[in-house]
C-alpha cells in the first residue's frame, strides 16, 4: 500500500490582497507597492506584463528605494524606477496641448508628435486616450474657446475670427452655430435679441429653473434659492431677452418637475446642448444610461471609446447645465460611492433612490385581472 501524496501547501503570499492585484495586473495598484521576484532578482510594478512568478518567490515593497535596498534591480519591461506610463503620457500630451494652443495655425500631426519620442500614429492614440479628443479636434475646441473670448473683447467679428486662428471667415461661419449656439454678432453682443423663455417650478428637492431657446431646452438648474437660479441664468445669457412662461412653457416645466418626482414618467424634451465635441459625446452617452441604473466615470469613458479619459469625463459631467435631462446624477465612482454633484450630493442620492424604487416597482408582477 503506497503512502498518500502530501497535500499541496499554498504559500501565504497567495492570500495577500496585493498578490491579487499582481495576478490581475491592476494598473490602479501601480505606485501603491512594488513586488520583487527572488529567482530573477528584479522588482516590478503590479501591472507588469511579465510572466507571473511563483508566489513563494515574491516579496512586496512599499517603495522603489526599499526594493533596491533589498538588492533587487528594476524590471526592464515595466521600468518601475520611472514614472508610471500614464503619467509619462499625460506629461507628453500636456506639452503637445501647449504647443497647439500657442501655434498660429494648427500644426501637422508629425510636427506635434515630434517632441514626444513616439511615432505619429502612436502619439495620436495616446493623445486621444488622455484628452478624449484627437489633436485636430482639440485644436478646434481651443479655437472655439478663443473665438468666444475674442468676440467679447473685440469690436469686429472678422478680427475675432482671425485672432482665434481660423484661416477664413467662411470656415468659421460653417461651424458658428454649433460653437456659439447663435450668430457671432449676437454672441458678441451678449446674446442680444436672443429670446429665452424660462420659469421656476417647485419640487420636493427644491426650486427648479427651466429655460429654453428657440432650439429647445438649454438650461435646467436646481438649487435652494429661486432668485439665485434666475441670476445664474442671466449670467449665462447676459443680454438675452427673457420672457416669462406662458401656458405652453409651464407644461414643459411641469414635465421636468414630474420627472423628478416620478422618474418612470420619462423625460422626452427637445434639447439645446451647448458644449465642446467631447462634452457632447459624454452627454449623449449619459442619456443612454437607463433610469434605475448607474455607471462609473470609467464606464462612460469606455462607452465613448476613450477609456483613459476618466478625468475629462468627470469634467464634462460637471459642465452639464441640463440637470436630469442629461442624467449626470447616474454617474458614480467605481466603488459605487456617490461623488460630487453640481446640484448637491443629497439631491443626487434622492434622484437615484427614486429611480431605483420606480425600477423595482415596474418589475413587480401585476396581479391577475378578473375576466
Amino acid at each position: 500500500m503506497t503512502a498518500a501524496a502530501a497535500p499541496d501547501v499554498v504559500h501565504p503570499t497567495a492570500y495577500d490582497p496585493r498578490w491579487a492585484a499582481v495576478v490581475a495586473r491592476d494598473r490602479m495598484a501601480d505606485g501603491r507597492f512594488f513586488y520583487s521576484v527572488r529567482t530573477t532578482g528584479v522588482y516590478c510594478r503590479p501591472s507588469c506584463a511579465a510572466r507571473l512568478a511563483n508566489p513563494k518567490n515574491v516579496r512586496f515593497h512599499e517603495s522603489v528605494a526599499q526594493a533596491e535596498a533589498a538588492g533587487f534591480r528594476p524590471c526592464k519591461r515595466c521600468k518601475p524606477d520611472q514614472p508610471p506610463l500614464d503619467q509619462q503620457h499625460a506629461a507628453l500630451v500636456a506639452d503637445a496641448c501647449r504647443a497647439i494652443e500657442t501655434a498660429e495655425t494648427m500644426p501637422g500631426l508629425a510636427h506635434v508628435a515630434a517632441g514626444s519620442g513616439l511615432s505619429p500614429h502612436h502619439f495620436h492614440r495616446v493623445f486621444k486616450a488622455v484628452t478624449g479628443l484627437t489633436p485636430r479636434a482639440y485644436a478646434a475646441a481651443h479655437r472655439a474657446k478663443r473665438v468666444r473670448v475674442s468676440l467679447i473683447e473685440t469690436m469686429r467679428v472678422t478680427d475675432a475670427v482671425y485672432d482665434a486662428g481660423f484661416g477664413s471667415g467662411s470656415r468659421f461661419y460653417d461651424t458658428a452655430d454649433a460653437i456659439l449656439g447663435m450668430t457671432p454678432t449676437r454672441y458678441r453682443n451678449g446674446g442680444a435679441d436672443t429670446v429665452i423663455r424660462f420659469a421656476v417650478g417647485e419640487s420636493s428637492l427644491g426650486p427648479i429653473l427651466v429655460a429654453a431657446s428657440d432650439k429647445g431646452v438649454c438650461v435646467i438648474l436646481m438649487g435652494d434659492d429661486p432668485d439665485a437660479l434666475v441670476r445664474d441664468l442671466q449670467d449665462r445669457f447676459r443680454k438675452a431677452r427673457f420672457i416669462g412662461a406662458d401656458a405652453e412653457f409651464e407644461a414643459i416645466v411641469a414635465k421636468v418637475v414630474g420627472f423628478v418626482e416620478a422618474p418612470r414618467l420619462g423625460l422626452d424634451l427637445p434639447l439645446d446642448m451647448r458644449g465642446t465635441a467631447f462634452q457632447q459625446r459624454v452627454w449623449q452617452a449619459l442619456t443612454a444610461v437607463p433610469a434605475g441604473s448607474t455607471a462609473s466615470y470609467a464606464d462612460i469613458a469606455h462607452a465613448i471609446g476613450t477609456p483613459k479619459a476618466v478625468r475629462a469625463v468627470a469634467q464634462a459631467c460637471g459642465a452639464n447645465a441640463l440637470a436630469v435631462a442629461i442624467p449626470c446624477h447616474r454617474v458614480v465612482r467605481r466603488d459605487g460611492a456617490l461623488s460630487g454633484y453640481r446640484w448637491g450630493v443629497e439631491r443626487k442620492r434622492a434622484l437615484l433612490d427614486r429611480e431605483a424604487e420606480q425600477a423595482l416597482f415596474s418589475r413587480r408582477p401585476r396581479p391577475a385581472q378578473d375576466p
